[in-house]
């Protein structure tokens, strides 16, 4: 069964400090580079036969980047431990809080996520769907 989604693109305003910031949080997750780097595109994970893939660019139209107003990209995440990494990795290298890592009133008790923003104010979401509740 294939998914539906191919990959998905952000725009950044500054590519060097994008990929710090992507490295890092993507790597807390388990995701590494794809292949197909060039100057002004970055990606993290599988080929487009293999999976869906993340890519950065500057936006085509010259303009700034911008975020849409419930737009999110979320990440799988293997555990609980991940999304915990991904949150902190994501302050620690520019990234603003948009919800500590954990389980919410209005999700499924096995839904456990974090949000943050990137350095250009994209909202991502790392995800453990399949949590179990203690207690």
């Amino acid at each position: 069964m294939h998914t539906m989604t191919l990959y998905t693109t952000l725009g950044y305003s500054d590519r060097d400090r994008a990929v710090a910031f992507y490295d890092a949080v993507l790597a807390t997750l388990g995701y590494g580079r794809a292949e197909g780097w060039t100057p002004d595109w970055a990606g993290w994970g599988p080929s487009y036969d293999d999976g869906v893939s993340f890519w950065i660019c500057r936006p085509f139209d010259g303009a700034a980047p911008t975020r849409g107003n419930g737009a999110m990209v979320a990440f799988r995440a293997p555990d609980e431990a991940a999304v915990r990494r991904f949150h902190a990795a994501a302050l620690a290298h520019g990234g603003s809080d948009e919800g500590a890592p954990g389980t919410r009133p209005y999700y499924e008790p096995s839904f456990y996520v974090a949000y943050v923003r990137d350095p250009d104010g994209n909202k991502l979401a790392a995800v453990f769907h399949r949590h179990v509740p203690r207690g």
